[in-house]
């Protein structure tokens, strides 16, 4: 945990503009060390996919004790960017083995919940609140490590339909889990289009410890930037390779199967980028036809997007080696979270830290009464 004395250290560096000061938390290549802003604290890094939080939470002083990732091609790209390789099945991980830290981080995916009746399951002696409502699903994993090593600060990614999954069920069992676990919560729906050239909504769930911060910690979410939207052609490789050129059967097929949906006034189909505005969502799908972001081309068929520029697309810098196949990397971008996006929302969580200093005297920032 972050001490009192490291944490006023850090705010006298930032009151003086000292930005040379030495990366205490270096690990691995230490691709996210806090360029601006040194605030330090720890992470763990839950469904850790390629590391977006990782680059995120680091850009603003974040040291990752701990990371945990089951899909063996992503594990490879996490090794090779951040020098780790990250424990693998969430489900065999035994909380207690996890190291203390400030912040749990964990972009999850979302199933339906099977709820059943609390008194029936009393009546059986089995386990009831989150512990029932949860039980089976991946998101109970997270409450169970919540639980026992209580985390002062708490932040979820997950698809924009996570509110609306199940007939608003999955959304409810979280929030009311997560409130029962005696978390203040905050969520909002966040487009990265004013941090990358991309429509890209994803809900962010940031979540204090009632305990450490009170029932009303001063928290905000972000407001995109307000300098110029980036354009999508600045992501562009000057030179692409040609097997990245959709064949003239695929390009057929695409616009036939365009045709046909609108033909039954469906609004499903390829999207032709526009270079000067931004393009639609990047799925984990992308491998399979490129469709949703499709690039013109004058005199020739579109072309998908190289790795590299779904790379860029994402927010990810050019010095991060891609190491996997074409297929694995449009996966593994489309999966990800931004993670410029990740750092507006750490740099909010940071002023409450600041905030939650200043309203205690006890010795240890992140310490519960």
């Amino acid at each position: 945990m972050m001490s009192q004395k490291e944490f006023l250290l850090s705010i006298l560096r930032e009151a003086k503009g000292d930005r040379n000061q030495p990366d205490l938390f270096e690990s691995g290549r230490n691709l996210a060390a806090p360029a601006a802003v040194y605030t330090p604290f720890t992470f763990i890094d839950l469904f850790a996919g390629i590391g977006g939080f990782h680059i995120g939470l680091g850009c603003i002083g974040g040291r990752c004790l701990y990371s945990c990732e089951w899909d063996k091609h992503a594990q490879k790209t996490y090794k090779a960017w951040f020098g780790e390789v990250p424990v693998g099945d969430i489900r065999e991980v035994d909380p207690k083995s996890i190291p203390d830290h400030d912040l749990l981080a964990a972009g999850f995916p979302c199933q339906p919940f099977s709820i059943a009746g609390v008194s029936k399951k009393k009546s059986l002696g089995r386990e009831h609140g989150f512990k029932d409502k949860t039980q089976g699903t991946l998101f109970f994993h997270i409450a169970s490590i919540i639980e026992v090593k209580r985390p002062p600060v708490v932040i979820l990614e997950n698809v924009k339909n996570l509110l609306s999954h199940d007939k608003k069920r999955t959304w409810q069992t979280i929030k009311a889990t997560l409130e029962e676990l005696d978390y203040v919560v905050f969520h909002k729906v966040i487009d990265a289009s004013g941090w990358v050239p991309q429509h890209r909504e994803r809900i962010f769930i940031v979540c204090f410890d009632k305990q450490v911060f009170g029932a009303n910690p001063p928290f905000q979410f972000p407001d995109p930037p307000k300098s110029e939207q980036q354009k999508f052609r600045s992501i562009l490789e000057r030179k692409p390779d040609s097997k990245y050129t959709l064949s003239d059967h695929l390009w057929d097929y695409l616009q036939r199967y365009a045709e046909s949906h609108k033909a039954k006034g469906n609004g499903f189909g390829f999207g032709l980028t526009d270079l000067d505005g931004i393009s639609r969502t990047l799925s984990a799908r992308y491998y399979k036809d490129g469709s949703e972001v499709l690039i013109p081309q004058k005199g020739n068929n579109p072309r998908r997007l190289t790795p590299r520029e779904a790379a860029r697309l994402m927010g990810f810098e050019d010095s991060l080696d891609i190491v996997v196949s074409d297929t694995q990397a449009y996966r593994q971008f489309g999966n990800a979270v931004v993670p410029k996006v990740v750092e507006a929302v750490g740099q909010q969580v940071v002023q409450v830290l600041k905030w939650q200093l200043q309203q205690r005297g006890n010795g240890c920032l992140l310490k519960r009464s």
